[in-house]
């Protein structure tokens, strides 16, 4: 496990997550809402993005945070190991509830309120983004580790055990 991406709905606690990860094993850790979000609530342009991520995949380790339908193949192509969490959706609007007026360092400006088209864009991940993730998955399953979390607690248990057979 050296070249990391974890994916799936808002919410879900893929950040909490990919910082325990980064925690214990020492990957460098990249958050893609941090490279594409500017302090403006603006976004760079998809080019830059673009060339951010592949600067990125010239590292010899790395986790990168975030789903970004777009670029989910891109980087699934280049990693060895893949973490999807695939919670119920009122689980991840609760995450992305409970993180209102909370600093977080991959996002540049202070959530004050749950934003519609977000709540909107959760809600419909299930049905819009999720069958894609899979489709992909199947595709690549042979060449890349693939752990899919169902629970938050399914994600701390796998954290705790790799520490105990670090």
């Amino acid at each position: 496990m050296e070249k990391v991406i974890v994916i799936g709905c808002p919410g879900s606690g893929k950040t909490t997550f990919a910082e325990k990860l980064n925690k214990c094993t020492g990957l460098p850790l990249y958050y893609l809402d941090a490279i594409w979000h500017k302090p403006d609530k603006t976004h760079i342009p998809r080019e830059e993005f673009d060339k951010r991520i592949f600067e990125i995949f010239n590292e010899d380790m790395w986790i990168i945070d975030g789903n970004y339908k777009r670029t989910i193949e891109t980087r699934l192509k280049e990693c060895d190991t893949v973490f999807l969490f695939d919670l119920t959706t009122d689980v991840c609007i609760q995450g992305a509830t409970e993180r209102i007026g909370k600093g977080r360092y991959e996002l540049p400006w202070l959530e004050t309120e749950l934003d519609p088209e977000f709540k909107q864009f959760i809600e419909e991940f299930p049905n819009d983004t999720l069958p894609y993730i899979y489709e992909l998955l199947k595709k690549y399953k042979d060449e890349k580790q693939v752990i899919i979390f169902k629970s938050r607690k399914e994600a701390d248990m796998f954290i705790e055990q790799y520490k105990e057979n670090k």
